[in-house]
C-alpha cells in the first residue's frame, strides 16, 4: 500500500521550543487515521507542521512520495494536502457559497471553482441548500461542515482536521463524524487530530500521541473491538507538553 502521506522522525515547535519529537505517520491513500491524546500531547502541533505552520527542527514530510521539507504552505495546498481548523473559522458574514470559495486555489479560473463547488455540494447537500445563507446564522455543526467543505475546495487528497467536535453538543457531534467518515469514503484521506473518543468509529487507525511522540497504533480491527488500555490511557492519564 503507497502512503499518500509519510512523516518521519518530525521535531517541531515554536520558538526553538520542541513541542513533538520523533514523530512516525503514514496516512494511506484508502487511510482515515484518527491521532488521539489529552489537551496538549502535540496533535495540533504535529497538523501544523505537516502543513508547514510550525518550527520544524528535524524529520521528513512527503507527500505521494514528493518531500515537502521548505515548501510553502501554499505549495502544500497545491500538492493535495488541505487543514481544516480548530474552532472553524469561518466567516459569518460572508455567506455558505462566498466561504467555500475562499477555500479554491488562487489563480483557478471560474470553471475550475465550479467544478469544485459541484464535488463538494454533492458530497455535502446541506451546503448546497444553504448556500445563500450567512454562515454567521448557522449552528456550531453546521459551521463544522462548512470548514470541512471549504478545505476540500482546493481538490484535497489529504484533509488533516484539527478537533472537529471541539464545542458540539453530543449530537452533533456524531453527525460530524459521519460526515468525515462520508467524505473519505468518497476517496479522500484523512487525518482527524481528536480527543473525543467516539472518531473510533469511523476511523480505520487510531494513533496514540503522549507528550509530544507516539506511544502507540490501533489497527482498524482494533478500532473496531474497543480502545486499546494505551489509548485509553492517552484520554484519562498522562498529561503533555
Amino acid at each position: 500500500m503507497t502512503a499518500t502521506l509519510s512523516v518521519r522522525g518530525l521535531s517541531a515547535g515554536y520558538g526553538g521550543v520542541t513541542v513533538i519529537h520523533d514523530v512516525d505517520l503514514d496516512v494511506d491513500t484508502d487511510a482515515f487515521v484518527a491521532v488521539v491524546g489529552v489537551n496538549g500531547a502535540g496533535k495540533t502541533t504535529t497538523l501544523r507542521a505537516i502543513m508547514g505552520l510550525a518550527d520544524i527542527f528535524g524529520g521528513t514530510v512527503e507527500l505521494g512520495g514528493e518531500s515537502l521539507v521548505g515548501a510553502r504552505t501554499s505549495d502544500r495546498v497545491r500538492a493535495g494536502l488541505a487543514l481544516c481548523p480548530e474552532g472553524r473559522e469561518v466567516f459569518p458574514s460572508l455567506t455558505v457559497e462566498e466561504n467555500l470559495l475562499t477555500g479554491a486555489i488562487a489563480g483557478d479560473d471560474w470553471t475550475g471553482r465550479a467544478d469544485a463547488l459541484g464535488r463538494v455540494y454533492e458530497l455535502l447537500p446541506r451546503l448546497g441548500e444553504r448556500r445563500s445563507q450567512a454562515a454567521g446564522t448557522m449552528s456550531g455543526g453546521e459551521q463544522q461542515q462548512l470548514a470541512l467543505g471549504r478545505a476540500l475546495m482546493s481538490g484535497t487528497t489529504v484533509l488533516l482536521v484539527d478537533e472537529a467536535s471541539l464545542g458540539l453538543a453530543p449530537v452533533m457531534v456524531d453527525w460530524v463524524f459521519e460526515i468525515l467518515g462520508a467524505i473519505h469514503a468518497s476517496g479522500t484521506a484523512v487525518m482527524a487530530v481528536e480527543q473525543n473518543i467516539r472518531i473510533s468509529a469511523v476511523a480505520t487507525q487510531i494513533v496514540v500521541l503522549e507528550q509530544g511522540t507516539v506511544t502507540d497504533r490501533l489497527e482498524a480491527d482494533e478500532v473496531g473491538s474497543g480502545l486499546h488500555e494505551a489509548a485509553k490511557a492517552a484520554y484519562f492519564g498522562t498529561g503533555g507538553t
